[in-house]
């Protein structure tokens, strides 16, 4: 015992020097030293030295005798909070259940998650910063501050409010002051929502933060709705063998067939055989009113239907003459009467539907094949990626050379997709060797940024109600990724799986809530991802979970 007094007398001894000033280096040696003894005595029994803990959040202290040895208390005790995070807020997740019942479905377990936590890191930046806290600095402002502290002591409840530590001051006795009349009364001293009368250590604005409704995350299922066999189905990234009509007719080419699929009675038809010339399928694409179909072949053919029909109307074939495509055409687009073709012969033709068939309007500035063709939402300006990874941006008139050269891609460029929000903001995606999915400015032919999605990108769609965007995948993760785009970047908000094989084609339902995406799997699946403001979705779509197409 004896041992353990002359100890505490040289722990008050220590405290008295480091009150004095200054202090030369060789007694702060010695006063580190004398610590690093009196530490282990006292660790047992939670005392820590005043240098080891901030003073802004340290309590007012005084001295406590128990056991013959003095320790170091808070004047008061304050109840720390629960870290849990269901017992903080559980009355907000009351709330949330209620509304959550509302609806159908079952909200994201992860995206709950994630609402959550943002929720309380900003209660934590808001107690503890102030109510300027933006929301997302708060694990760096704790790390930083726990590292400012010493080594040997790091509190993990040291951010939690204290109260603060007053300088002491001289007491002033009949302190008088005249009446200024700048100075307005406090009328929050009266008020019942001031904090000197709260009974929570929680500021107020951190309680109408807890309190106030909160958006509930968009219910994507990650299960397809309805599966369709599609035997046939080419596992080929430079074709598009799926499209969907402004009729809601669904058109697929399986193999030397086009096959087409009603949506609303599930009804299947066949429009055309090409087995007798020996030919096969390798582009299809719908027109604007969704009654004339074009069909692209791999002997370098194009051929228009009309489905109401069900006859062949024109068709655009190689021969003497030099409009016509010598290889297979694995890109169509078509707008506004101008059916556009894009071939392996590394040329693009332009063709007026209503004209006679002599006209047309032949672009060659590619090197290699076109794979992605796709006109702007206003007809002024078409976009066309090819396997010598370029996007060529081309305007309306007839000008042989492209108003811009995009050379950002290394892979091959068949996602295009042009916003129907922003008509001069375009979407392009690269293949294996880029991978990214990249943003372009036509009317300047500037990239506005590039995301990198981790794997091949095959097919991108525009959402027609929100700034949201769909992208499909091939290697190596054959996923399918729902996008939230803003001027300056892209975030995840789901990613659908299911396909054993690269997701090569994409289309979306006329009502611009459904897509339906094929394989090499040969399978198409039917995703409900986008909302469609003020209405619900068509249950009669829905009939049998599977289905052959032909």
């Amino acid at each position: 015992m004896s041992g353990r007094k002359n100890l505490v007398h040289d722990f008050k001894k220590i405290l008295d020097e480091q009150s004095e000033e200054p202090k030369t280096s060789e007694k702060i040696k010695s006063i580190q030293k004398k610590n690093n003894k009196l530490s282990n005595l006292f660790e047992e029994d939670n005392i820590f030295f005043p240098s080891q803990q901030p003073d802004s959040f340290l309590s007012p202290t005084k001295k406590r005798k128990r056991n013959n040895y003095y320790e170091y208390c808070a004047d008061r005790h304050i109840p720390e909070s629960n870290p849990d995070r269901e017992a903080c807020f559980q009355a907000n997740q009351q709330l949330e259940k209620k509304s959550r019942n509302k609806k159908k479905g079952v909200i994201d377990s992860e995206q709950q998650n994630e609402t959550s936590d943002k929720l309380y890191l900003q209660v934590i930046g808001r107690e503890t910063i102030g109510r300027n806290f933006i929301g997302d600095g708060v694990e760096q402002f704790i790390s930083e501050k726990r590292r400012s502290l010493n080594a040997n002591y790091i509190d993990s409840n040291w951010f939690l409010p204290r109260t603060p530590v007053k300088s002491p001051r001289s007491p002033k006795y009949l302190n008088f002051t005249s009446p200024d009349s700048k100075k307005s009364y406090d009328y929050t001293l009266d008020s019942p929502n001031s904090q000197k009368y709260s009974l929570t250590p929680i500021s107020l604005d951190s309680q109408n933060l807890l309190t106030s409704p909160r958006k509930i995350p968009r219910h994507i299922s990650k299960v397809p709705y309805k599966v369709l066999d599609a035997p046939d189905l080419q596992d080929d990234f430079y074709l598009n063998l799926v499209d969907w009509g402004a009729q809601n007719i669904l058109s697929v080419g399986l193999g030397t067939c086009v096959y087409l699929w009603s949506a609303q009675t599930s009804k299947v038809t066949k429009l055309c055989d090409l087995s007798e010339g020996n030919d096969t399928v390798t582009s299809v694409n719908w027109n604007s009113r969704g009654d004339n179909l074009a069909v692209g072949t791999n002997l370098g053919k194009v051929l228009t239907y009309d489905v109401q029909q069900n006859q062949l109307i024109r068709t655009y074939e190689n021969g003497n003459d030099s409009g016509q495509h010598s290889q297979r055409v694995g890109a169509l687009a078509w707008q506004n009467g101008i059916l556009t073709s894009g071939s392996r012969d590394r040329s693009i033709i332009c063709r007026d539907f209503n004209a006679p068939a002599s006209s047309f309007r032949k672009l060659t500035s590619h090197k290699q094949e076109i794979c992605g063709l796709k006109w702007s939402l206003d007809s002024t300006q078409l976009a066309s990626g090819g396997n010598d990874n370029k996007l060529l941006i081309w305007d309306n008139k007839n000008s042989p050379q492209p108003l811009f050269k995009l050379d950002k891609h290394t892979a091959a460029v068949k996602a295009i997709a042009w916003s129907p929000h922003n008509h001069s903001v375009l979407a392009s995606g690269g293949g294996t060797a880029d991978r990214h999915i990249r943003f372009w400015n036509t009317s300047k032919g500037e990239q506005l940024y590039a995301h990198d999605t981790g794997s091949q990108v095959c097919n991108l769609a525009w959402s027609k109600h929100s700034t949201e965007l769909v992208s499909t995948h091939g290697y190596s993760q054959n996923q399918i990724v729902i996008w939230k785009y803003t001027p300056t970047a892209i975030t995840s908000l789901t990613t659908l799986t299911g396909h054993t094989m690269r997701v090569l084609y994409l289309a979306m339902s006329p009502d611009g809530q459904n897509i339906v995406t094929g394989a090499g799997d040969e399978t198409l699946r039917f995703w409900n991802v986008f909302n469609k403001m003020g209405g619900g979705r068509d249950d009669k779509w829905r009939k049998n979970s599977a289905l052959t197409i032909r």
